[in-house]
């Protein structure tokens, strides 16, 4: 691949510097914050295969934003499709964020407001691909919106990899033979895409038992967010939310049934522990994610036989 810009030779000092420069007014119109700025690292590596654009991309730990007077800039109508190799990318686009790692890939809109948070240094291959062209091989009611792909299997890994693999060879071929990859990639995305939940559905007993296990840690990690919902649940964990449905028949529970269950049962260790007297019923109930006193009151009762203040009274 081409090499667009790299910090490599220049001196720490001017490093983020030159990277504004080339990032915000040069290469895509977004603008960059780094919080660490001393020690900063990044370069950009192109290809293009046909009317796809691919980029090899190594980020220091930043936030990237792109706002209506950046879009304004913008001469074409495009997607961008992200496959993370090393570290994390959070992208917030349309009042939703979509988490993005190694083994889980995403795909959001170039020409609306977005801002992409690196965790750590990040190692990225992000393609360009023109929407009228990609949104041609689907049907309208398909149309891809913002949403994560999962790369760890199935119909997502075999497009991360395909992806991977034209990085990696394809800059040493001819242009015609190149472009016809960039539509053979483009076709692949789009079965991937189009695919997503009947390729979920598919996982043996075994796999689906694991991803369960790993949806449920991620929940209990986040039982005090009084936000949660299941978009967000579905989307952190690289599933769709047909199929987090799916994967909680294995259980004798709904996904919101088993939420709240376990933020009684955590509530419940919270009042019965004597250093934790100080707070009041209200603010363990608010602490995980109960919005109303009286109903955290009224499903704990039915859960455990009494209420809160009975339970901290006994």
């Amino acid at each position: 691949m081409d090499l667009v810009f790299t910090t490599d030779e220049l001196e720490p000092s001017k490093r983020y510097a030159a990277w504004q420069d080339a990032i915000c007014d040069v290469y895509v119109h977004v603008d960059v914050n780094a919080e660490r700025r001393s020690d900063y690292e990044g370069f950009i590596r192109e290809a293009r295969f046909g009317t796809v654009t691919m980029t090899d991309v190594l980020l220091s730990e930043q936030r990237i934003t792109r706002r209506e007077r950046h879009i304004a800039k913008l001469d074409k109508d495009c997607y961008y499709v992200e496959f993370v190799q090393r570290g994390k990318v959070n992208i917030l686009q349309a009042s939703q964020t979509l988490l993005s790692n190694p083994r889980v890939g995403a795909i959001f809109s170039a020409s609306e407001a977005y801002d992409l948070e690196c965790v750590g240094k990040v190692r990225s291959l992000y393609l360009e691909i023109p929407r009228k062209e990609f949104a041609a091989r689907f049907s309208e009611s398909k149309l891809p919106v913002a949403m994560t792909i999962p790369t760890g299997r199935g119909l997502g890994r075999i497009a991360a990899e395909f992806c991977a693999t034209i990085a990696a060879e394809g800059s040493s071929l001819d242009e015609t033979v190149r472009s016809r990859l960039g539509t053979e990639l483009m076709d692949v995305l789009a079965l991937a895409l189009d695919m997503g939940d009947r390729d979920e559905l598919s996982e043996d007993a075994t796999a689906q038992k694991s991803r369960l296990r790993s949806v449920k840690a991620w929940i209990e990690q986040h039982l005090t967010d009084p936000d949660l919902s299941l978009e967000t649940i579905a989307k952190s964990n690289g599933v769709s939310l047909r199929h987090l449905h799916y994967l909680f028949r294995l259980t004798d529970m709904s996904v919101s049934e088993w939420i709240t269950d376990r933020r009684l049962h955590r509530c419940y260790d919270v009042l019965t522990r004597p250093e934790l007297r100080s707070l009041s019923v209200t603010e363990v109930a608010y602490r995980f994610g109960f919005s109303s006193s009286s109903h955290f009151s009224t499903v704990f009762r039915k859960k455990f036989g009494h209420s809160p203040s009975d339970l901290r009274r006994r």
